[in-house]
């Protein structure tokens, strides 16, 4: 029997179901639609394919599919570069020797590099992270800015990485924190998403998401969307109990040395008043010289 993968049919789907008549260009006729998109034969048309072979792959069949079948089919759904590298990632992965699956991926390790970088980085908050949202360092004012991460319940232990997904879904805090919650969750379950069709055989990104999964109830009506996605700038509004509501642009910076590992970098608008108000954290956070003290 030809292994289906059901990552494949539920991505295909739901992303079939988003695509209305309207923005295909296909006129609705006077019939009435069951469906709240487009019908597959809808998609085999614009994808210039029989009905039969798209009905195969949307059931998780992708023997023999060729990267010109995938290109036509993102194009008729209508993927964003992000869903169609996760489609490239489940065609990729489907068919792997069972050999590989369940393999545990060691946790990354920040490079000593890295981390005395982001420490000349003092007036900037920065966090470094991993495709599985442990933060696995930091420079002070980073450390301070995330302080409700650091300081949460879901770490394991204190030597532990706190994780950023662990803490949006599972702590109360993180409502307290982002001024949006419903966006940083949505943000959270698009990037494990991402890394979950890159890494489907990672024993820690399937137990996190395991984890997420039983305990909470918002985290699987989401990871149910099958939405996909990275994060790679943008602005976020956070709430930091010591000084306030901080208004911040960040820009995610990639290791060459480590290509794994993110680092996030956030930025506030000079002589505003989130500017000032990350001075304060700054000037708090700072080492306390001998003779000061």
């Amino acid at each position: 029997m030809t292994p289906k993968d059901e990552r494949v049919r539920d991505f295909l789907a739901t992303r079939r179901a988003k695509i209305t008549p309207d923005m295909a260009g296909i006129p609705k006729g006077n019939s009435m639609r069951r469906v709240p998109g487009l019908r597959r034969e809808e998609v085999a048309t614009l994808a210039g394919v029989s009905i039969d072979y798209y009905t195969r792959i949307e059931k998780g069949d992708l023997t023999g599919v060729s990267e010109d079948i995938l290109d036509a089919i993102a194009h008729a759904l209508q993927l964003s570069d992000d869903e169609l590298a996760y489609l490239y990632d489940l065609a990729r992965t489907a068919h792997r020797p069972s050999r590989a699956r369940g393999r545990t991926q060691k946790a990354p390790a920040l490079p000593q590099q890295a981390q005395l970088l982001i420490d000349a980085m003092s007036a900037t908050p920065v966090i470094a992270h991993d495709a599985r949202l442990d933060i696995l360092g930091a420079n002070a004012l980073g450390r301070a800015l995330f302080d409700l991460v650091y300081a949460s319940p879901t770490r394991r232990s204190s030597t532990a990485p706190p994780n950023l997904a662990a803490f949006v879904f599972l702590d109360p805090a993180a409502a307290e924190f982002y001024a949006d919650p419903d966006d940083a969750a949505a943000v959270c379950v698009r990037i494990l998403r991402a890394q979950a069709g890159a890494s489907p055989h990672d024993k820690r990104l399937t137990g996190l998401i395991g984890e997420l999964s039983t305990r909470s109830e918002d985290f699987r009506s989401r990871w149910a969307a099958h939405d996909v996605g990275r994060h790679r700038m943008g602005t976020k509004t956070l709430h930091h109990r010591e000084v306030g509501e901080l208004v911040l642009g960040f820009e995610q910076i990639t290791l060459d040395s480590a290509p794994s590992i993110t680092l996030s970098a956030y930025v506030a608008e000079p002589a505003s008043p989130t500017a000032e108000r990350l001075q304060l954290l700054a000037a708090w956070t700072a080492p306390v010289s001998s003779e000061a003290r």
